[in-house]
C-alpha cells in the first residue's frame, strides 16, 4: 500500500511536492480504510483524483511515480555505466540540469511501513536510503551518500551480504535494483513492490498491448468479469468472443444486441471509446486482484464522465475492492467530484490540484488548503475557479483574439499597400 510519494526536480516538478494517500485530521473517511500498522491504525484512501488545468503538470506527477518505478527495476541491468542516469529534470532553469532529481515513498508492506528513497545526479545515484518501522520507530537500513570516501553505510548491520551488495552496484545503479536482481532476502520484497505497483496506463500509450491483455483475460479466470463490465457499461453490448486466426492468435469481436439477435462486430468497427474501456478492464481487474496501485492519466479521454465514475466507485467499494488496490488518476472533468444527485463522489481529501507559476514549475496541492464548505458543491466551486488548478482565461477570450487576427489581416496589407 502507498502513503506517500514526494519529488523534485523532475519535469515541471522542480520544487519538493508530495501526494499524500492518509486522509488529513479531521476529514470525513468515506470509502478510506484503516490498516493496522505497530504504532497505531492508519486511515488511507483508496484513490486519489488530480486536477488541473492543461499543461499544469497533472500527468507529471504520475510519470514522475512512474520513472521512480522504472529506476527501482531497470538500473541495474540496463543502465549503461558510460551513459550516466537517464533523467528528466526541470527544464526552465539552467540550475537543474546539476542538481540531483529526488524521489521517495512511504508504503506498507505486510504491516510494516517502509520509506525509500534516492537522488539522482546527472552521473550517478548522489544518495539512496532504507528505513523501516517495525515498532513503529525508525529504523535505519541504508544511508548513502556519493560524496564519502565510502558510500554505503547501513546502521545497525540489519542487511545481509552487505559488502557484496555494495561491491556489485555500479554508482550509476540503485543498490535495491541490485538486491532486486540478485533476489536479496531482507530486500527484495521492497524491490517486488515496485515491480508489482505504480503501473502507468495513459490514453494514447500501448492501448493495443492493453487491448490484447484484456482480450488473454477473456479466456481466463477474469473473463466473466470482463464480459460483465461491457454489458453494464451501457455499450449495447451482449458479450464477447474471441476469433482464432492461426496458432495461439486471434481476434476480439463484441457481440451487439439488434432486431434480429446477437452481431459481432469487427474490432475496428468499435468506437474508440468502446475500446479504450475494454482496454482499461484487463489492467483494472488485475490491480484488483492484487492489490496494486495503477495510475491512469486522463480518465475521461474517451470515456463519458459516468464511466469515469464508475471507476472511482470501483475503487471506493471495499466489496469491490477487497484487496486494498489503489488509484491515482487525472483529469479534466470536474463533474466527477459529485454525483448528478450533488452528492460527493471524491472527499476534499482525495482532490489534488496543479497549478504552474510563472516560472513554469507545478505546484501540486490538496483540496483541503483551500478549506471547502463541508456542503459546498465542489464541481461548480471548482469550475469558478474557487480552488484554483483552472485555466486563467476569461469567457470568449479565444474567440476574441480570432476576431482580431482575422480583422488585423486585411488591414494591415491595406495600409502597406497604400505605403
Amino acid at each position: 500500500m502507498l502513503l506517500r510519494f514526494r519529488v523534485a526536480n523532475v519535469r515541471s516538478l522542480r520544487d519538493e511536492q508530495e501526494l499524500s494517500f492518509v486522509v488529513p485530521p479531521g476529514e470525513k473517511t468515506y470509502g478510506a480504510s484503516a490498516v493496522e500498522l505497530t504504532e497505531g491504525p492508519l486511515m488511507v484512501f483508496p484513490l486519489l483524483g488530480i486536477f488541473g488545468a492543461n499543461a499544469s503538470g497533472k500527468s507529471n506527477v504520475l510519470r514522475a511515480m512512474a520513472r521512480m518505478r522504472q529506476a527501482v527495476l531497470d538500473s541495474y541491468a540496463k543502465w549503461a555505466s558510460h551513459e550516466g542516469t537517464p533523467r528528466e529534470v526541470f527544464a526552465l532553469d539552467p540550475k537543474s540540469t546539476g542538481e540531483p532529481s529526488f524521489f521517495e515513498v512511504d508504503i506498507v508492506i505486510e504491516g510494516v511501513r517502509w520509506t525509500y528513497g534516492f537522488e539522482l545526479g546527472p552521473d550517478r545515484v548522489e544518495a539512496e536510503w532504507v528505513h523501516s518501522y517495525p515498532h513503529g520507530r525508525r529504523q535505519e537500513w541504508l544511508d548513502r551518500d556519493a560524496s564519502r570516501p565510502d558510500p554505503f553505510r547501513w546502521p545497525g548491520n540489519r542487511v545481509r551480504d552487505r559488502a557484496q551488495l555494495a561491491r556489485r552496484t555500479r554508482g550509476n545503479a540503485l543498490l535495491l535494483s541490485t538486491a532486486g536482481t540478485d533476489n536479496h532476502p531482507q530486500l527484495s520484497p521492497l524491490f517486488h513492490w515496485f515491480r508489482r505497483n505504480l503501473w502507468e496506463i495513459g490514453p494514447e500509450t500501448e492501448r493495443a498491448q492493453r487491448e490484447a491483455f484484456t482480450a488473454q483475460g477473456l479466456s481466463g479466470e477474469q473473463g466473466k468479469r470482463i464480459r460483465e463490465l461491457l454489458r453494464v457499461a451501457d455499450l449495447g453490448i451482449t458479450g464477447a468472443e474471441i476469433e482464432q486466426e492461426g496458432a495461439g492468435s486471434g481476434v476480439v469481436r463484441l457481440l451487439h444486441r439488434s432486431a434480429t439477435g446477437e452481431v459481432p462486430f469487427d474490432w475496428r468497427q468499435e468506437s474508440f471509446g468502446t475500446r479504450s474501456w475494454f482496454a482499461l478492464l484487463g489492467p483494472m481487474l488485475l490491480a484488483l486482484d492484487n492489490g496494486a496501485v495503477l495510475l491512469i492519466d486522463e480518465l475521461d479521454a474517451s470515456l463519458h464522465s459516468r464511466f469515469a465514475a464508475e471507476v472511482i466507485r470501483i475503487f471506493q467499494d471495499p466489496d469491490s475492492n477487497p484487496h486494498g488496490a489503489q488509484l491515482v488518476f487525472t483529469s479534466h472533468d470536474a463533474t466527477v467530484l459529485t454525483t448528478p444527485s450533488d452528492e460527493r463522489l471524491l472527499e476534499p481529501g482525495q482532490v489534488w490540484l496543479t497549478e504552474k507559476g510563472e516560472d513554469g514549475a507545478t505546484d501540486l496541492y490538496p483540496l483541503t488548503a483551500a478549506s471547502p464548505g463541508e456542503e459546498e458543491d465542489l464541481t461548480r466551486s471548482y469550475l469558478a475557479g474557487a480552488f484554483g488548478g483552472v485555466p486563467s482565461l476569461l469567457e470568449g477570450q479565444i474567440a476574441r483574439h480570432l476576431m482580431t487576427d482575422a480583422w488585423a489581416g486585411p488591414v494591415a496589407a491595406e495600409e502597406g499597400t497604400s505605403a
